[in-house]
């Protein structure tokens, strides 16, 4: 075991301190590219109308969308609670679709669909308009109305998106469930939304294998008294025999194939009016502890941010092709693959599979043969990308794209940098974006041509939207690390949690009155530029000093040899915790105790020695979530030696198997 100098450690940690310490810094920055010009133009605009009077602003962005009746009042607030655009009515599958129809949008593409074996569709707005009313009039053939609970629970394919826009036409509340969850997690959802109907497929497509949706459906159900309905997309089956048959077993009376419901129904469904606080989706969210949240959105603020958001982050134009690659069981999907991308007419990509398969190549073959302008992913793919090397992306003509964007965790400066030279050959400005689930939208994000973006920075927060740091007692800070919070209300936030208001209250608002604030540590630097340490819940205590995660996990990145790191505090005599280091190298490396040294070297040449990690395994894969989170809290299960705890919400649960094998003894 390594050991520091005395000096650099006292014999008795220092008290917590009211902040978080931050070590890392950055210095390069880029500016703001001159062919973005016209966004530059508009934006500084936005800045300056938001700032003259926020709720206009607000008033202004939602003028964009298509009003029945115009809202009485912008804004009412009682803490914590918010009703936008109060009294005013609109439609939002005819905002996304119907209203694209009497112009030249009316046979552009819409949605350009790739399934991982290469099979292809592309659906037109007027296609999609079609579809779209044809399945809600199936719904309503089932029962379905307005308020009841639709759970869905589907691959990345196009009936995901025509699912949700039908539930919205008839004014039923979706909720979707990410395909890769398993029948339990997909039972306590269906339960806590009571959801009289479950839209799933007989199976679909990952790394080559069929994933049995149909089954995992079946199996949840069973514990499901609400459900009334079961509707299967056909998939991976040619019919209702043969492979279908093998992956899906049809109960009489509760399951319904979606080809034979949809195909008498009739594709005009007259939309169901809603009210701009009428609820569009229940999204579960997993807490640390407890059961999921149920985040509830609302209809016209929702739509309002995210098109506001969509339009002047992505510099979004009429030709561009967009390819958001989130699916949409998260709300990356929901926000920036369906509502807001639709409600602007914009072509969009979506895929069924994973960035490796069959090769390691396939998202750049589809850049390519798409041609992508916009491409939005998150820094957990780009880590991968950057592992596998820059050989992949080099064997295709990426110079359709225009503009980068990352979303879902901080970004390592040098994954940022590795991102703007091999994607976007040194041209695309990157939009780091910083939301949540509950945020409903992007909060804090450059805009390009205005913002010089820094390597690892989400930069400000987007016009409207105020957010202040505070240290531990809640006090502004105009510097340093601390903790982020919202300090007025934004019209996409989360209005409560399904059936607990209680905890919406307690989740987000107690921690520091009147602010919202969602867990998440950031940091300020001299600029004003907001950086984005992680989940406060990974804060390292070591011998007094608060050490966010990203920093010492960005500090690692940077050496040549490493693809990927995670960081956690175990145990410690002495210090109170030390670090761990998790350690991902890139391909043609090879661990070595002499590695290890070095990178603990490394570590304290960009840091310092108060971060010099105690331990380093290496691994060949990180335990992450679905949506590909790094699940710090098995990592410190291992580095302690303590039993592991819940694994079922893992990609691969044999991750950490794996890696208490190697490791759970040292």
């Amino acid at each position: 075991m390594d050991t520091l100098h005395e000096s650099h450690f006292p014999h008795t940690p220092r008290p917590m301190t009211d902040q978080i310490d931050t070590l890392l810094t950055e210095q390069r920055s880029f500016s703001p590219d001159a062919s973005f010009q016209e966004a530059a133009l508009g934006a500084a605009d936005l800045y300056a109308a938001a700032s003259t009077d926020r709720l206009a602003f607000w008033a202004d962005q939602a003028r964009a969308l298509d009003w029945i009746t115009p809202w009485k009042e912008v804004l009412n607030w009682t803490l914590p609670h918010a009703r936008w655009f109060d009294g005013g009515q609109l439609i939002v599958a005819a905002n996304c679709l119907v209203r694209l129809l009497h112009g030249p949008r009316r046979q552009k593409a819409a949605i350009m669909w790739d399934g991982e074996p290469v099979d292809r569709r592309v659906y037109t707005y007027w296609d999609l308009a079609r579809e779209v009313g044809r399945a809600a009039n199936a719904l309503k053939t089932l029962g379905v109305t307005k308020g009841d609970r639709v759970a869905i629970y589907l691959p990345m394919i196009p009936e995901a998106a025509i699912a949700m826009l039908a539930c919205a036409r008839i004014g039923a509340i979706h909720s979707v469930v990410f395909g890769g969850f398993s029948a339990e997690s997909l039972r306590d959802r269906i339960n806590d939304a009571e959801a009289v109907a479950l839209i799933t497929a007989d199976g679909g497509y990952r790394r080559g294998q069929v994933v049995p949706l149909k089954r995992f459906a079946d199996e949840a159900v069973v514990g499901c008294p609400s459900i009334r309905d079961v509707i299967v997309v056909r998939r991976v089956g040619g019919g209702e025999g043969g492979a279908s048959e093998t992956f899906a077993s049809m109960t009489e009376g509760r399951d319904h194939w979606w080809h034979r419901l949809l195909e008498h129904a009739s594709a005009d469904c007259p939309p169901e009016p809603m009210e701009a606080e009428d609820i569009l989706f229940i999204l579960y969210t997993s807490g640390t502890t407890g059961a999921p949240k149920g985040i509830v959105h609302t209809t016209g603020g929702y739509l309002t941010h995210t098109t506001a958001t969509t339009k002047y982050v992505f510099d979004l134009k009429d030709e561009d092709v967009f390819w958001c690659t989130a699916d949409v069981g998260w709300v990356t999907g929901h926000s920036y693959v369906v509502y807001g991308p639709l409600a602007h007419g914009a072509t969009i990509v979506m895929y069924e599979g994973a960035p490796d398969w069959p090769d390691r190549d396939r998202f750049w073959s589809m850049v390519a043969t798409h041609g992508v302008t916009v491409f939005y992913t998150a820094p957990t793919a780009i880590r991968a990308f950057m592992k596998w090397g820059p050989s992949y992306p080099a064997k295709h003509d990426l110079s359709t794209l225009r503009l980068l964007g990352t979303v879902g965790e901080p970004i390592n400066p040098e994954a940022w940098i590795w991102y703007h030279e091999q994607i976007g050959k040194e041209r695309c400005p990157i939009v780091d974006t910083w939301w949540q689930t509950e945020t409903g939208g992007i909060m804090i994000t450059p805009l390009p041509g205005v913002t010089t973006t820094k390597p690892g920075s989400a930069t400000k927060p987007f016009p409207g939207i105020e957010a202040e740091l505070v240290d531990a007692q809640g006090r502004p800070m105009a510097g340093g690390g601390g903790f982020l919070t919202i300090t007025s209300p934004w019209p996409g936030m989360l209005r409560t949690i399904w059936g607990d208001d209680q905890r919406y209250q307690e989740t987000y608002w107690s921690r520091f009155p009147g602010r919202y604030f969602a867990g998440d540590g950031a940091k300020l630097d001299e600029d004003g530029y907001w950086w984005i340490l992680g989940r406060v819940d990974d804060v390292m205590n070591v011998a007094g000093h608060r050490i966010g995660s990203m920093e010492v996990e960005s500090a690692l990145v940077d050496h040549p040899s490493v693809a990927e790191a995670a960081v956690v505090g175990k145990a410690h005599d002495l210090k109170g915790q030390a670090i761990a280091a998790f350690v991902i190298l890139k391909e043609g490396q090879t661990a070595s105790p002499s590695l290890r040294d070095d990178l603990r070297d490394h570590v304290v040449g960009k840091i310092g020695a108060i971060a010099k990690p105690e331990d380093i395994f290496f691994c060949g894969d990180l335990p992450k979530t679905r949506s590909g989170k790094i699940m710090r809290r098995l990592l410190k299960d291992i580095a302690e030696g303590r039993t592991l705890g819940d694994t079922t919400t893992l990609a691969d649960p044999a991750v950490v198997s794996r890696l208490k094998e190697m490791y759970g003894e040292e």
